[in-house]
């Protein structure tokens, strides 16, 4: 079973940053477009980044200009720096791992907790 790591969660102020890690085995990271969802209580899960692995990047409107998602390619990691958070950033954050020709293969993270708050 494909596994997908996430870390860097956590409680931050409102204006803070944060950075998630989400390390992929090499096969799935060299191949696959990596991204992030995020899910806040009782909503539905929701696309925040996505990265290619040429490096071309795409945010969601909500988050563009304040976050941003890179990979290491040697470390097979993919990183969301989010900066000026705000709370209604706070939600659990999704790795994800989408093959770019075949919809039906794609990967999840366990989630990494993320809470914005004073």
């Amino acid at each position: 079973q494909v596994q997908l790591v996430e870390s860097g969660g956590g409680l931050v102020q409102p204006g803070g940053s944060l950075r998630l890690s989400c390390a992929a085995p090499g096969s799935i990271f060299s191949a696959y477009r990596m991204g992030w969802y995020r899910q806040a209580p009782g909503k539905e899960r929701k696309w925040v980044a996505r990265i290619t692995g040429g490096g071309s990047t795409d945010y969601a409107d909500s988050v563009k200009g304040r976050f941003t998602i890179s990979r290491d390619n040697a470390k097979n990691t993919v990183y969301l720096q989010m900066d000026s958070l705000r709370p209604e950033d706070a939600a659990v954050y999704y790795c994800n791992a989408q093959h770019p020709f075949y919809a039906a293969s794609y990967f999840w993270g366990q989630g990494t907790q993320v809470t914005v708050s004073s």
